[in-house]
C-alpha cells in the first residue's frame, strides 16, 4: 500500500491505495466519481477518459500511484464549464448519444479538441476522436456535435495546473483513504497537537451515497482515564475486537488482518492503516484499506472520544464509523440489518474491553472468528423480541 496526494476536480485528496490500483478503479470505488466509465480495460475504447494536468487520459491504463501530485479532472469536474455546457446540448440536439456509456470520454475528449485546435473540419474531428469508440450512433451525429460548437472558435489552452494545486485545493476527504495528520504515537517525542484533528467528512463532489456511516455510543464498566490508555494502546484495542490482529505497527502506521465467517464461507481482509491520538481531548481516529481473498476490497475510518460515563468509575464512548465495501461483498456495506450487526460488534468490544480492564477473563469468541450468521441471527431475534414487546 502507498500513500498518495492529488488534486481531483480542485478538491485534494490523500489516499492509501495499491501499487496495481488504476486510477479508473479508484475515482469510481474510493471516490464514487462513477461518471468515468470502464469499457476494454485496456486503453483503447476511450469510455475511461478523464485530463490529467490539462491532458485527455486513459484512467484504466494509468496506476492510481502515477497520478501522486497531479491534478485530475473527471467528466463530474465540468458541470459549470462553460464549453462542455455547449457540447452536451450539441450533443443532444445532433443525437450524438444513445446508450451514453462512450459519452464522458468522448465530451472530455470533444472539448480538448475545440479548445486546442478550434474550428477544424469533419476529417480532423474524426481523426482525433478515433481513439473514443461508439457502438451506437455511427459517428455522424457525434461529429456534427463537436463541428457545431467549434465552429468559428480559436484555439486557446487551459493553464497545466501548478504543482502546489493539490496542497491549496479544498480538501475532499474520502473516508477511510483519507490520512489525517497523526498525532505522535506512544512512546514518540514529536508534538501533539492541542486539539483533535476533525473528523473527515464523505466526499462533497463525490457520491455520498457509497459511503455508509454509523454512529453509536457504549458505556463501559471501566475508569474514562484507564479506558483511554487502553485505547491507546492498538494491539490491545484488537484484542478486544473478534476476528482482529494487528500484525505490525511502526510509529503511527499499522498493518493488520480481520477473519470474518460467511456462513460456510470464510474470509480475510489484509489492510494497512494510520491511528491518530490526542491525549488531551481523549479522541482518536484509525483509517484504512484492505483487500479480502475474494478481491473485494474495504475502506474505513472510525473516530472515538473518551467520556465521562453517567456513574462515577464508568465511561461512555462515542464512536463514528464511516466505511465502505466494493467488490462481491459490496452487498454487505448497507441496509438496517448491517448496521445492526456493525453495531452489535461494538458492543462486543465494548463488553470485552471492560472485561479486561477490570481483570476478567475476555470471553474466547474474540480469539476466533466472526460468525456473520450467528450475529445476524442475533440481531433478528433481538428485532422480534422489541416488536412483540412494544
Amino acid at each position: 500500500m502507498k500513500a498518495i496526494t492529488l488534486a481531483v476536480n480542485g478538491q485534494t485528496v490523500s489516499a492509501v491505495v495499491e501499487p496495481r490500483q488504476h486510477l479508473a478503479d479508484f475515482l469510481r470505488e474510493t471516490l464514487g466519481l462513477t461518471g468515468t466509465h470502464l469499457g476494454c480495460e485496456q486503453g483503447v475504447c476511450g469510455a475511461c477518459t478523464v485530463m490529467i494536468d490539462g491532458s485527455p487520459s486513459r484512467s484504466c491504463i494509468t496506476y492510481a500511484i502515477a497520478c501522486d501530485g497531479t491534478d485530475v479532472r473527471t467528466i463530474e469536474g465540468f458541470d459549470d464549464d462553460a464549453l462542455m455546457g455547449e457540447l452536451r446540448c450539441s450533443f443532444s440536439s445532433h443525437h450524438g448519444l444513445q446508450c451514453g456509456f462512450c459519452t464522458p470520454g468522448m465530451l472530455i475528449t470533444a472539448r480538448d479538441v475545440v479548445r486546442r485546435l478550434g474550428d477544424v473540419d469533419d476529417r480532423i474531428v474524426r481523426e482525433e476522436l478515433s481513439g473514443n469508440l461508439c457502438r451506437c450512433t455511427g459517428y455522424v451525429g457525434i461529429v456534427a456535435a463537436v463541428r457545431g460548437v467549434a465552429k468559428g472558435k480559436l484555439p486557446q489552452r487551459d493553464p497545466v495546473p501548478e504543482a502546489s494545486a493539490a496542497s491549496t485545493a479544498p480538501v475532499m476527504a474520502a473516508p477511510a483513504a483519507v490520512l489525517v495528520a497523526p498525532a505522535s504515537a506512544p512512546g514518540t517525542t514529536a508534538a501533539r497537537p492541542a486539539t483533535p484533528a476533525p473528523a473527515p467528512s464523505p466526499p462533497r463532489s463525490a457520491n455520498a451515497a457509497a459511503w455508509t456511516a454509523l454512529e453509536q455510543q457504549v458505556d463501559i464498566d471501566a475508569d474514562p482515564a484507564a479506558v483511554w490508555n487502553a485505547l491507546r494502546d492498538v494491539r490491545r484495542v484488537a484484542a478486544c475486537l473478534p476476528g482482529a490482529t494487528i500484525d505490525h505497527v511502526e510509529g503511527t502506521a499499522l498493518s493488520g488482518h480481520m477473519t470474518i465467517r460467511f456462513g460456510p464461507i470464510k474470509t480475510r481482509f489484509h489492510g494497512d492503516g494510520i491511528i491518530s491520538l490526542d491525549d488531551a481531548g481523549r479522541s482518536g481516529s484509525i483509517s484504512g484499506a484492505g483487500r479480502e481473498t475474494g478481491g473485494s476490497q474495504a475502506m474505513g475510518e472510525v473516530n472515538y472520544r473518551v467520556l465521562g460515563g453517567a456513574a462515577a468509575g464508568t465511561t461512555r464512548l462515542h464512536v463514528v464509523l464511516r466505511y465502505q465495501l466494493t467488490g462481491a461483498l459490496a452487498q454487505f456495506s448497507r441496509g438496517a440489518l448491517v448496521q445492526d450487526f456493525v453495531r452489535r460488534m461494538t458492543e462486543i468490544f465494548a463488553a470485552n474491553l471492560a472485561a479486561a480492564l477490570n481483570d476478567r477473563a475476555v470471553p474466547a469468541r474474540t480469539a476466533t472468528d466472526v460468525n456473520l450468521v450467528t450475529m445476524v441471527a442475533g440481531v433478528l431475534w433481538r428485532r422480534l423480541r422489541n416488536l412483540f414487546v412494544r
